[in-house]
């Protein structure tokens, strides 16, 4: 990958579209790496994660930074988060989705200087023991970790048939496809990027074209195109009993997703 004409820095950031945000809480850079955590009113579900993430003691390697879209019902408290190792709490102000929310975080941590992220939902769908190894294959030089319950090793547990089936039947192949790199599990986004791909202004991810669930069908499209080293590894994914802890609507979600997909395998979000 020939990267020796790229923009500087100052010149690509000048560029960026990145919805309005405010920085609630912020502690300082520690680490190398860092988690993003996108929620909007997750509840119990974003208090166990930072539990779990805690137990494992995951802000000994990375720095955790919390991406809130205006949640409402108190649980993302000052007091609890600090208990917990967050470093971080921003809050989207400006309009926009899931990917708003992702590019108010990754421009906050690509401005303080962050090599490796790695983003987790906060809805406690996905074992956080993962984080450690997604930071390993970033310290190694991959460029984009996938996460995969459909790997080896891997565990799918409650998933929604009807999503299992249009992710292995149509979602995955499909970008494997166009692509170019065999994805088993394009959907869910527990992932890790470095630093360089992200601030390639061939991708470019600060765009306000990217505002729901654009900006991860578009990254597992374009990144290997261009590339870039990808690696999917086995993760674990747990839908609870009963109970489809998601932002995405059965039936008019699904289907805004299933547009983002051919929208971003004809090229059309190119940059």
């Amino acid at each position: 990958m020939n990267t020796a004409s790229a923009p500087t820095v100052p010149e690509i950031r000048a560029s960026w579209q990145v919805p309005a945000f405010k920085t609630l809480l912020w502690f300082g850079r520690q680490r190398e790496a860092c988690v993003v955590i996108p929620v909007i009113n997750e509840g119990k579900r974003i208090r166990n994660l930072l539990a779990r993430m805690s137990a494992l003691g995951i802000s000994a390697q990375a720095d955790i930074v919390i991406v809130d879209g205006g949640s409402t019902d108190g649980s993302l408290v000052e007091d609890f988060l600090r208990q917990h190792g967050v470093r971080a709490l921003l809050l989207k102000t400006g309009p926009g989705k899931l990917s708003a929310q992702l590019r108010c975080a990754y421009a906050f941590v690509l401005d303080h200087g962050y090599e490796h992220i790695v983003t987790i939902d906060g809805n406690d769908k996905d074992d956080p023991e993962a984080i450690p190894r997604f930071i390993e294959a970033l310290e190694q030089g991959i460029d984009f970790v996938q996460a995969s319950r459909f790997l080896a090793g891997g565990v799918a547990e409650n998933t929604p048939k009807s999503r299992d089936l249009a992710i292995r039947l149509i979602h995955a192949p499909m970008l494997s496809l166009f692509s170019g790199f065999s994805w088993t599990d394009t959907t869910q986004g527990f992932r890790g990027y470095s630093r360089r791909m992200l601030l390639d202004p061939r991708i470019g991810i600060f765009r306000d074209v990217f505002m729901t669930y654009e900006l991860l069908v578009y990254l597992s499209y374009r990144v290997p195109k261009l590339g870039y080293r990808c690696v999917e590894l086995p993760t674990i994914r747990r839908y609870p009993p009963g109970e489809v802890p998601t932002k995405i609507s059965s039936v008019r979600g699904n289907l805004a997703v299933l547009k983002c997909l051919f929208v971003a395998c004809l090229g059309r979000f190119n940059a």
